[in-house]
């Protein structure tokens, strides 16, 4: 267990931000953020979130308040899912696929436990009308494809204990059914034939039919012990899917501990990347960039996203901002190529884009639809995501540039469990 949780106090058990149940002898630590200016020599620092394969999947279980990403998420609320339209695609109208979700508390009594879960339409054509839709400012029916829900719990509730997890705690034992075909959403269409398999949707019924779950179902009546090779021991069909990203584990690191930078005797820094670079400067960069390419092919350094988004800012003559916009962006990611997820949550943090077209101003960003206050940043995810999610990098395979999360800055409460928050897509 985390150092955090080993005690009994109320900050103790708010330690459990963005770690997990290996980080033994870490200790958490506040990361002061000021505000971000390209003209200012002072640096904002991120906590930074990398993905390993979970040493005890165990840990990522939802009475744990894990940050993972993959798989299936791990509900802070097990009983009171999204439902409704608001778990599908509203452009095509398929299911959401879940990304990650980071466990994030606040320092109130109602969101003691706080996790934002971020869910996608794996397809990019989607994706790319979700690009344009979000520039619509604030329509009476948003149309997108990317979604995120905020779920938060008082220290007392009727989930989980008011104390710090233990390791061989059991799960919640109250839940709802989930979809047989992807494990994620509530099952509500149960299946006719067989009244085993249950489904969050048609489509997904339609699917698991086509994958030969018709032929299960009459193995179920021809023979009823016949159960016993299609379920899992506990009676229910195991998930059906099989094209869910891999269940992995997000670890926390701080991004000042990964800072190259070199201090003069004034006690400023130089960067290695200086905003005056020659041309010939950039194109020698360039050639180190796809070496390095070509090297994390291999070793899960950079994913082929990021060389896209390099060659589409400096071999399409891009314009003095781009260049300046993507050279500050990637050296600031050279520093840990491996991130994938940025949590900024002090007030006035800025996301880190890539490039400087497609950012949002400030009146592009929506007031919180349930309380009607401001939202703030709070977290981006980077395309490396895509890399250990084992996406193809093909002509139609999804990709962003980054996806920033926007969250209502007061967290505020309100009646239903899981509260819609606000997403921003740039496009490499």
């Amino acid at each position: 267990m985390a150092e955090s949780m080993r005690g009994d106090s109320v900050e103790e058990f708010r330690g459990l931000r963005i770690t997990s149940l290996d980080d033994e002898d870490e200790e958490d630590q506040e990361i002061d953020i000021d505000e971000e200016d390209d003209e200012d020599e002072e640096t904002d620092y991120a906590v930074l979130g990398f993905v390993e394969k979970p040493k005890n999947p165990h840990s990522l279980h939802s009475h744990f308040f894990p940050s993972k990403a993959g798989g299936v998420p791990a509900w802070l609320d097990p009983v009171n899912l999204p439902s409704g339209r608001s778990f599908l695609c509203d452009i095509c109208g398929e299911p959401l696929q879940f990304m990650l979700q980071v466990y994030a508390p606040e320092d109130v009594e109602y969101a003691f436990h706080r996790t934002l879960f971020v869910f996608i339409c794996t397809s990019m054509a989607c994706l790319r009308i979700d690009q344009h839709e979000q520039w619509k400012r604030h329509p009476d029916k948003p149309c997108r494809s990317v979604k995120v829900f905020r779920c938060q719990l008082p220290r007392g509730n009727p989930f989980y204990s008011s104390e710090p997890p233990k390791e061989d705690d059991k799960p919640p034992g109250i839940k709802v059914p989930s979809c047989t075909w992807c494990g994620t959403w509530k099952g509500i269409k149960l299946c006719s034939s067989c009244e085993k398999a249950i489904y969050c949707s048609e489509k997904h019924r339609v699917k698991h039919s086509q994958l030969g779950h018709d032929y299960d179902c009459q193995r179920v009546r021809i023979a009823s012990n016949s159960i016993e090779s299609s379920l899992g021991n506990s009676g229910t069909i195991s998930i059906a899917c099989t094209t869910l990203w891999p269940e992995l584990e997000v670890i926390q690191e701080d991004e000042d501990e990964f800072d190259t930078r070199i201090p003069d005797e004034n006690g400023a820094v130089s960067t290695l990347l200086p905003r005056n670079r020659t041309d010939d400067t950039i194109m020698s960069l360039m050639k180190e960039f796809e070496v390095r390419n070509a090297f994390a092919r291999q070793n899960r350094i950079l994913p082929p996203q990021i060389l896209y988004l390099f060659l589409t800012c400096f071999v399409t003559e891009q314009g003095d901002d781009e260049r300046k916009s993507w050279l500050s962006f990637e050296e600031r990611i050279a520093w840990a190529p491996e991130q994938v997820i940025r949590y900024c949550k002090t007030p006035d943090s800025k996301p880190l884009w890539p490039t400087s077209s497609g950012r949002p101003s400030k009146d592009d960003i929506p007031k919180c639809s349930y309380c009607s206050g401001p939202m703030r940043f709070e977290f981006q995810i980077l395309p490396q995501l895509l890399y250990y999610f084992r996406v193809r990098n093909d002509v139609d395979s999804l990709d962003w540039a980054t996806i920033v999360v926007y969250t209502c800055k007061a967290s505020c409460e309100y009646s239903v469990a899981y509260n819609e928050e606000y997403a921003w897509v740039q496009l490499s």
